[in-house]
Parts: structure tokens; C-alpha cells; sequence
């Protein structure tokens, strides 16, 4: 957890570095205590890994990627908290 501040919303942020080699950074943000998965998928929609499967407080999050076994593409991540659902685009440089 980066920040205990109560966030006004849900939230999920852009990847950085992006394009990344082979390691990312994701932050995202819970508007309330809620049960937070934050996965990531290929191009084709194939489940790469689970970044977050946990029940977590409100506040601001960052978690890492790393790409190193993949080969490079177009990868997507998606978060479910409660009622919010986010999906974003980032892209593995090798």
C-alpha cells in the first residue's frame, strides 16, 4: 500500500514505464474495503497471471510486472473491485 488516504474513487492507473523491459509498475486505487483482483491477460484474452486476489482496505495501491518469461506483445490488465471494472493496454518491449 502506497497511501492510507480514502481515494473519492476507484481507480486504475496506466502502467509505467510503457513500453516496459521486462519490469512494469501498476498503482490503482480503492474507494472502499472491497475484494480486489488485478490480472493479466495476452492478446488473445489467455490469462497470463494474477497480479492481486485479496480483500483489501481503501486506499492507494502499486504492484509489479514482470515480463521477463514472455515473449514481447501487446499485454492487457484488468481490475474487479466491488462494482468497478477497468481494463488497460500496455505493451512488452524485448
Amino acid at each position: 500500500m502506497i497511501s492510507e488516504n480514502i481515494p473519492e474513487q476507484y481507480f486504475l492507473g496506466q502502467n509505467y514505464p510503457n513500453p516496459f523491459n521486462p519490469v512494469t509498475k501498476i498503482n490503482y486505487e480503492l474507494r472502499v474495503t472491497s475484494y480486489a483482483e488485478l490480472v493479466v491477460y495476452d492478446v488473445l484474452g489467455k490469462e497470463v497471471t494474477t497480479l492481486v486476489n485479496v480483500k483489501q482496505s481503501p486506499g492507494t495501491y502499486q504492484v509489479e510486472f514482470d515480463g521477463s518469461g514472455l515473449p514481447s506483445g501487446v499485454y492487457f490488465y484488468r481490475i474487479n473491485a466491488g462494482e468497478f471494472t477497468e481494463t488497460k493496454r500496455m505493451i512488452l518491449v524485448k
